[in-house]
């Protein structure tokens, strides 16, 4: 009896222990994606609970490479590729080859083996356009990136900050590759005029046309399918010339002392089940076959996909960014 109460209490503490388990894991993944998610993961590894650190997709990166020397994450999930390949080269990575990699497409995981960060699934740009405003203002909508600088948006268009959002820097990397360097900065000239407001989120702006401060907002493909499934009287647009995307990935930090959690939480990204829920949000996943239509978003958003060089994005952003804000931070909304 004595021996069996032993083990109970035993039992009880083992199991409090490992109930206790706690990953720190930061991200950029949209607040309203987050919970199910997490779900998903603990309903199969019960004893590991996640804290999550979300923010934006600039403040993450530099939230991280600011704790380079003590680092606080133990796994980086759901942020921009270009962001996790500036983590690698100031080696806070390890590698792993979750069980099942060799599902997922060979053109969404580092090349490494094994890799350091492994995808999950591409956000692209896109417009929110606000029908009734631009009804009741005589705005047109836009088909193009072009259309954006003509003199019937002026003040009516709010975008991401590049430095602070991963979506308001997909945007101009896109624009500097597809342009060339002296035509893109040529463009954002003339785009900063029409501008209201530069937001640090990549969201904002297409929650912003949707209230209707402004009639054009600058978002991504996810934020304007749902807040047209919301109810907000906007239309989703693709600008015809392409799209600046990013692929969203997850990696585990060089220094964790909580490697099999670490490991766990990589083996669920890349399930069918994990890309299921990704298809939800977004129409491109990582996984071969699981593929959805954002039902308010006219176009094929993989067929749309502009020009992007991951390795010049990753090697060119401090440049790129330090010249955005010498331009256009006077329209940056305060933080």
């Amino acid at each position: 009896m004595i021996k069996s109460l032993i083990g109970m209490v035993m039992l009880a503490l083992v199991g409090g222990t490992a109930q206790a388990q706690e990953l720190t894991v930061y991200t950029a993944l949209e607040a309203d994606q987050i919970k199910a998610y997490q779900v998903s993961f603990e309903k199969t590894n019960p004893t590991i609970k996640i804290r999550w650190v979300r923010d934006s997709t600039g403040v993450v990166t530099a939230k991280l490479l600011a704790e380079k020397a003590a680092p606080k994450a133990d796994v980086v999930f759901g942020l921009a590729a270009t962001s996790l390949m500036l983590l690698d080269k100031e080696g806070m990575l390890q590698g792993y080859a979750p069980v099942g990699l060799d599902k997922i497409k060979r053109s969404m995981r580092d090349p490494a083996e094994p890799p350091k960060w492994v995808g999950m699934d591409i956000w692209a740009s896109a417009l929110c356009f606000n029908t009734v405003e631009a009804g009741k203002k005589n705005i047109s909508m836009p088909a193009s990136w072009a259309d954006l600088v003509k003199p019937e948006y002026k003040g009516q268009i709010a975008m991401p900050n590049p430095a602070s959002s991963g979506t308001g820097y997909l945007m101009v990397a896109f624009w500097l590759q597809m342009m060339g360097e002296e035509a893109g900065w040529k463009y954002m000239d003339a785009l900063h005029q029409n501008v209201a407001a530069y937001t640090h989120s990549g969201s904002k702006p297409c929650r912003q046309a949707a209230a209707g401060e402004y009639a054009v907002g600058l978002s991504f493909e996810y934020r304007a399918n749902k807040t047209k499934k919301d109810g907000a009287p906007i239309e989703a647009i693709l600008p015809k010339e392409g799209l600046g995307w990013d692929m969203e990935a997850s990696a585990i930090m060089a220094t964790t002392k909580n490697v099999e959690a670490a490991r766990k939480l990589l083996d669920w990204s890349v399930t069918e089940e994990a890309n299921k829920l990704y298809s939800e949000n977004y129409a491109i996943v990582a996984y071969p076959g699981v593929q959805a239509k954002l039902d308010h978003v006219k176009g094929d958003v993989e067929a749309m996909l502009g020009k992007n060089d991951f390795v010049w994005s990753a090697a060119n952003r401090d440049r790129v960014l330090a010249e955005w804000m010498k331009r256009y931070d006077g329209k940056s909304e305060k933080k």
